[in-house]
């Protein structure tokens, strides 16, 4: 009989997918969950995740669910053009033999609607540390860029083909993480991308890179360009009501662009959260521990060195209420990084209006 000591080398020694696989392997069926809305990331991760259970435990049922909405347009384009069979997390009925797998965030982070099944195994690229009492199987890899990288590893310890339209997905699950500058990348995203790359269809890449955009999305630009302030190089940006929750992060992303500002906050108001974007423009920003400082006792946050998301639910979405809670935020955003509040102004002056012809 072989000593805990002696096995224990060999656990170590078993590559990350084996290991997960094992974790499965007892449940009669697997359920991929994510974080509310999911992104690209997740969406890629679960698509890959399925096809390595399918492939290694063939006839276990693999079911992908989305919790919340799939708001932003290329990630709607993505999940069209793929495509990417989603089954809302309300209607799965879990039970005890169902392995619930966790990707791309952790348990008790505030990023999920509902979170009362436990998961066997989670995989995540976050710093924000989540509740993992209880979990069989945890790959939490904060160095890596993306999650997608990790399931794209785990097919290739596998030896699992990929198809060009899994490729596609893995591909843009991993930019869409680590687009930017400065990159938020490790050599091992930049290894996946340069083996996904070749095996994607440009075609459909593209496709779901440049989706068709609504009249809303110019709207919310506009006024959030409107109602945008500046505190030496911090920008804040109030968003008003939006029609989906995953434009605030693109203006957050636009905001960071500006050559004068270092932070850049964006707020705005989805049914009855608030939803804030957070960006740094320099490594070593860790956004995540800023924003989770600024909505302490409010709501929730999380996310990268350089990116991150959170949210704060109101008791009511009177003017006075949000007004009051704004000013909350940008106070304590201000002071966290050492910026003179009083010295702010608006970044753009008031445009003038021009008939039509």
């Amino acid at each position: 009989m072989m000593a805990e000591s002696d096995a224990e080398p060999v656990l170590l020694r078993q590559h990350r997918s084996e290991r997960f696989l094992a974790t499965v392997a007892p449940f009669a069926r697997v359920v991929l969950v994510s974080h509310v809305n999911p992104d690209p990331d997740a969406l890629a991760s679960m698509l890959g995740l399925r096809t390595l259970v399918e492939l290694r435990q063939p006839g276990k049922p693999v079911i992908l669910t989305v919790d919340g909405m799939i708001a932003r347009a290329e990630n709607r384009a993505m999940v069209d053009l793929v495509p990417i069979p989603l089954v809302p997390i309300e209607h799965v009925v879990i039970g005890p033999n169902d392995a619930v797998v966790m990707v791309d965030s952790q348990p008790g982070t505030g990023r999920r609607a509902s979170e009362a099944a436990t998961p066997v195994a989670v995989l995540d690229h976050h710093e924000t540390g989540g509740k993992l009492d209880g979990v069989l199987y945890r790959d939490i890899r904060a160095n890596l860029g993306a999650t997608s990288t990790m399931v794209t590893g785990y097919l290739l310890e596998q030896n699992v083909g990929v198809s060009p339209r899994l490729a596609t997905s893995l591909t843009y699950g991993i930019e869409s993480e680590v687009s930017g500058y400065p990159r938020e990348s490790s050599p091992l995203d930049d290894g996946a991308l340069v083996w996904l790359f070749p095996r994607a269809d440009k075609d459909l890449l593209a496709r779901i890179k440049n989706p068709k955009l609504s009249q809303d999305y110019f709207a919310t630009f506009q006024n959030a360009l409107a109602n945008a302030f500046l505190y030496q190089d911090v920008v804040v940006s109030w968003c008003g009501v939006v029609p989906q929750p995953d434009i605030i992060a693109e203006l957050a992303d636009f905001f960071i662009r500006f050559d004068r500002v270092n932070w850049a906050l964006s707020i705005g108001l989805f049914e009855n959260l608030l939803k804030l974007s957070i960006r740094a423009a320099n490594l070593g920003g860790h956004s995540g521990e800023v924003l989770r400082v600024v909505v302490d006792g409010l709501g929730t946050a999380g996310g990268h060195d350089k990116r991150a998301g959170g949210a704060i639910p109101l008791a009511d979405t009177r003017p006075e209420t949000i007004e009051n809670t704004l000013r909350i935020i940008r106070h304590r955003l201000l002071a966290r990084l050492d910026i003179d509040e009083q010295r702010g102004h608006r970044l753009l002056e008031a445009s003038p209006i021009i008939q039509a012809p």
